[in-house]
């Protein structure tokens, strides 16, 4: 065969490894993020004004010197960040597995083998008539001896290993939002449990201010019974309202332990008393709490952030896994020392080693594997998508519900002020017609138990107006940075 014969197969057959890889086609998901333009919330007067509560540090928004030295001990010894932190490490190290791919590979060592062929093989039937040196002829038992270098190189024509470097460096910015995000809900959590434990502690206080204007009512109706104004039937059900206000008091308790056990598990520490300051409960609530505009949230929401870089991270898998169908470049080559005879090693140049290759391989037939990986890829691309438009649709809800449930409980608290305001003035009045035989004993009892439910409900109220502008915090995207 002619050179110009060679020179065409040759031709021919990297044509073909070039077709071959070349057949698919690939199209690029790249959507764009669409949030509405404003909030739809009742109540809610929405502007262009763009200033937003999510920039503004946790410690000036709780501006609570026990909640935030609570907060600095979690971002401390919080094993949910602590896990998260060595998702952080894993992905670093995955950056580096990726660089090193796209780097030659030298590796140094050496062989030290025994060999004898079979007279009948072509190994043997040749070496059987090979002399080393005149008068010497190949010894049965042939030793192999090896000491250099080989080095092997993949040419990243087809961006394959750049692309896969590209997806573990959006993988990393992932994790980075997820620790953004675990400080985000963990702040909030941290806020949502301490603002319970106040108002467990003030429901405690109204339940023994109860129990105390309770047992001053028995104390009169036992006066008037023995001046047989009352029956004993009076005395009686005096005494049942006290022990069912002091009922309470025990079901107080233990939710106190439970709220306080929930912040020390938070905080990573076993049970220990929280400290806190009270009468922060009865710090106002803001009248409005400012969003800023509906795209402000791609910006400041960790979880959002982190489906954007998953996203990116698909695309560069996309782009990875189809290069797979174009043929692989590969260079290889060694330097080094071999013998038969270790002897010989010193013996130079006839015992030096030089080789390089260079090979070019791509699949041809049977490609399903391949295939398959690619419309894996190409799927979840896809699903990391809709999860991108997932999450922007639900950031988006929870801030309208938020700023709907914050202005719709300010009202509901101003309410029910004032009708604990009037509950205050009827049992004073009924306490001073009972007193003067005007009024019944039931009335009295009645009036005790209306005023003891608002003002249950009074601190019910205020507890949600503290945990929705919290959680109007965190959905806004507050709280990490």
């Amino acid at each position: 065969m002619d050179l110009y014969m060679k020179n065409r197969i040759v031709l021919v057959w990297i044509a073909l490894v070039l077709l071959a890889g070349c057949k698919t086609a690939m199209k690029t998901l790249e959507p764009e993020p669409y949030v509405h333009d404003k909030y739809i919330a009742p109540s809610y007067q929405q502007s262009l004004d763009t200033a937003n509560v999510a920039n503004v540090h946790w410690r000036d928004f709780f501006n609570d010197r026990y909640l935030n030295a609570l907060i600095d001990t979690a971002l401390q010894n919080n094993l949910d960040l602590k896990i998260t932190l060595q998702d952080i490490e894993i992905a670093k190290n995955r950056i580096l597995y990726r660089q090193g791919l796209l780097k030659p590979t030298v590796v140094g060592g050496g062989t030290l083998g025994l060999e004898k062929v079979g007279r009948y093989t072509s190994q043997g039937a040749g070496d059987a008539s090979a002399d080393i040196t005149p008068g010497k002829r190949v010894p049965e038992l042939l030793g192999d001896f090896y000491i250099g270098a080989r080095a092997s190189w993949e040419l990243d024509a087809w961006k394959k290993l750049r692309n896969g470097k590209k997806a573990a460096i959006a993988k990393y910015m992932a994790t980075q939002e997820g620790k953004n995000f675990v400080i985000t809900n963990m702040i909030a959590e941290i806020a949502n449990s301490y603002y319970e434990l106040l108002s467990l502690d003030n429901t405690l206080d109204i339940i023994h201010q109860t129990i105390t204007l309770q047992k001053n009512a028995l104390e009169i109706v036992k006066v008037q019974k023995d001046a047989a104004v009352v029956t004993e039937l009076a005395v009686k059900k005096f005494e049942a309202d006290v022990l069912n206000t002091q009922s309470l008091e025990y079901d107080i308790l233990q939710k106190i332990t439970e709220a306080e056990n929930r912040i020390n598990f938070i905080l990573g520490r076993f049970a220990q008393p929280v400290p806190r300051d009270k009468s922060a409960f009865n710090n106002p609530i803001p009248a409005q709490i400012k969003a800023g505009i509906p795209s402000q949230l791609l910006a400041n929401r960790p979880d959002i952030k982190q489906a954007e870089a998953e996203l990116f991270a698909t695309e560069c898998d996309v782009k990875a896994a189809k290069a797979e169908f174009y043929p692989s470049f590969n260079i290889s080559g060694a330097l080094g020392f071999q013998a038969f005879n270790p002897v010989y090693l010193v013996r130079l140049p006839e015992s030096i080693l030089t080789s390089i290759v260079a090979d070019a391989v791509a699949p041809l037939v049977n490609r399903s594997a391949i295939q398959s990986e690619y419309n894996t890829a190409k799927a979840v691309q896809v699903q990391a998508m809709y999860d991108y438009q997932l999450r922007i649709l639900r950031a988006y809800v929870e801030v309208s519900n938020e700023l709907s449930n914050l202005n719709n409980l300010t009202q509901y608290y101003e309410i029910k002020s004032r009708q604990a305001e009037t509950l205050n003035q009827s049992i004073s009045i009924a306490n001073d017609l009972f007193k003067s035989g005007r009024a019944d004993y039931l009335e009295v009892l009645l009036s005790q138990r209306d005023v003891l439910d608002t003002r249950l409900e009074l601190v019910e109220a205020k507890k949600k107006q503290f945990l929705a502008m919290t959680d109007l915090y965190k959905a806004l995207g507050g709280g990490w940075k």
